[in-house]
């Protein structure tokens, strides 16, 4: 099959087009001919190497989490998936590779595509939504009445996460650029900080929590906005010990994680506020909960672009330079 490899890890690498042997299906998985693949940051974090201590691959490598296709080939332990079913799903770590022609995914990390979505629409939520579900759901619990603060609205993420909040019925305060204001308030959010002529410091307090995607020194500022009891989670770190825990990590990699968030814990600690670092994982029911909702229409995915299966490097390049207004989608088809 064809798909796009990287062999080294290298923040200028390109992936190479080239063809590689068919994926080996296990017996709890599924074969999804890949009809369209969401590109993510995190990919090019991958192919940059900044992610290999904690997830180790083997090259070469096919990139890629998030895949819309049809359902190809069904392992013995797959049920209750059939050959033909339109399916949508972020790939398990270590059987990545959306970038591709085909690939297979646990049954349980699937789930049937929304209807009333396109290929390509399907494709750009799994990753993102996950990642909002478990932080805002699973996570905080958000409730009814809460006050949430969604850190870069306009991104993937955050249009995901300004949505899933306000069905939720919390109130949402976000940041974004002066050019996507509009995008965001259409979304849902209350309190709309332009950075570029605002400090969310400034206009913020007494949060119940925060989802923090951005640098150091706004996850320190992101503390002091919260009230005492309120709830830091943050999906660009730096993991603390609980994720170390959750991955098994060995004991030396446990030990860095718990210097690189001893600073963050501690201020935590002293406001009387937790902080969680988040590392989403791939899980087919919480996807079947998030198709309940764009079904009904309460969610609405947000597509910045389309490329071209061809055009995955150029695709995968636009998400790296920060400016993409939701997600952005690499078409088989």
């Amino acid at each position: 099959m064809k798909a796009f490899v990287l062999d080294r890890y290298g923040k200028e690498r390109t992936l190479q087009l080239t063809d590689v042997p068919d994926p080996e299906l296990r017996d709890d998985e599924v074969l999804v001919e890949v009809h369209a693949a969401g590109v993510n940051l995190l990919d090019a974090k991958i192919r940059s190497g900044e992610f290999k201590l904690i997830l180790r691959y083997g090259m070469p490598l096919v990139l890629g989490h998030d895949v819309a296709g049809v359902v190809v080939k069904v392992g013995a332990r797959a049920q209750p998936f059939k050959v033909g079913d339109e399916v949508y799903a972020r790939a398990d770590d270590f059987r990545i590779g959306t970038f591709a022609e085909f690939i297979p995914v646990k049954a349980s990390s699937l789930a049937l595509k929304p209807a009333t979505l396109t290929m390509a629409e399907a494709a750009s939520l799994p990753l993102v939504g996950l990642t909002a579900w478990q932080a805002l759901v699973e996570m905080a619990a958000l409730k009814r009445g809460q006050s949430v603060f969604i850190q870069a609205g306009s991104g993937g993420v955050g249009t995901f996460a300004i949505q899933l909040a306000k069905q939720r019925g919390a109130r949402v305060a976000t940041t974004t650029s002066t050019a996507n204001v509009d995008l965001v308030r259409r979304l849902g959010a209350d309190t709309v900080i332009d950075y570029k002529t605002q400090d969310f410091e400034e206009v913020l307090r007494d949060q119940d929590v925060v989802l923090h995607s951005q640098d150091g020194k706004a996850l320190t500022k992101s503390l002091r906005v919260l009230r005492p009891g309120g709830r830091l989670i943050s999906i660009s770190g730096p993991p603390d010990p609980a994720f170390g825990r959750q991955i098994a990590a060995p004991a030396a990699l446990r030990a860095v994680m718990w210097l690189l968030s001893v600073g963050v814990r501690r201020q935590a600690r002293s406001r009387g506020v937790d902080y969680r670092f988040l590392f989403m994982r791939a899980d087919g029911s919480q996807l079947r909960e998030i198709t309940r909702l764009v079904d009904a229409g309460a969610i609405r995915p947000v597509i910045d672009k389309v490329y071209p299966f061809a055009s995955t490097n150029q695709a995968l390049a636009h998400v790296e330079g920060g400016r993409a207004k939701g997600k952005v989608v690499v078409s088989m088809r």
